[in-house]
């Protein structure tokens, strides 16, 4: 019988740089990890969703709130860690009969079951090999430079782009990092997220916040606040 499902991948280390033991962070009176648990559950195209840590606090939080942890070894809970490394064993330890796995960081806490049923539609419907999700640039990257021995350089290659105004330009799009998902005989053949052809589903800005500083934890209770409100 082929494979077929989906599984959600939900990275949670209990290490964290920029802001201590930053997925058990409360925001909306809930931990960060827990609205990528929420988030998941809530989507259709979800089949089965696993929470990889290798953190006791953490794996307590994310049981209360409904999911399955699965028990991450140690050396794949330090700092250099990928992203890539963590999926794999997932998908050994828990993608047995599946034929998608998706990638749902906790740090991307406004995104929901809704944006992810939205990008998983193109890949589900065969119309691409792996999808993203998307936000608006904040600055334009033809407005980019870089320094080389003192001297400014179009990063680009593109002169014209730098001089050009902002509405003439081509509209641009960074990854948001929310959803990341593809086949998962494509992912282990070529150990990252993005195969083309690759399909995009576009967030807002305000939706597509990442978590790193006490500063986006702020603008991300007053979003969610207003969200509610």
């Amino acid at each position: 019988m082929a494979a077929k499902g989906v599984l959600a991948v939900i990275p949670a280390r209990g290490g964290s740089k920029g802001l201590e033991r930053k997925n058990l962070r409360a925001l909306g009176g809930a931990a960060l990890v827990v609205h990528s648990i929420r988030a998941a559950a809530a989507a259709a195209t979800i089949d089965r969703f696993v929470v990889s840590t290798e953190d006791g606090e953490i794996a307590a939080v994310a049981r209360a709130a409904g999911a399955e942890v699965l028990a991450r070894p140690a050396e794949l809970a330090g700092d250099t860690v990928r992203n890539n490394d963590v999926v794999r064993h997932a998908i050994g330890a828990a993608g047995k009969g599946f034929a998608y796995v998706v990638l749902l960081q906790p740090t991307s806490p406004l995104r929901t079951g809704h944006d992810i049923d939205a990008c998983l539609a193109p890949l589900l419907a065969g119309e691409a090999k792996s999808v993203m999700t998307v936000t608006p640039v904040e600055h334009h990257p033809a407005k980019a430079v870089r320094i080389d021995a003192g001297l400014v350089v179009p990063y680009a290659g593109d002169v014209a782009g730098m001089e050009a105004r902002r509405q003439d330009l081509p509209r641009a799009y960074r990854q948001n990092g929310a959803v990341y998902a593809l086949a998962i005989d494509d992912f282990l053949r070529e150990d990252r997220f993005y195969v083309p052809p690759c399909r995009a589903c576009v967030m807002s800005a305000e939706a597509s916040l990442d978590i790193d500083t006490e500063t986006d934890l702020a603008a991300a209770e007053q979003a969610l606040a207003r969200r509610v409100g």
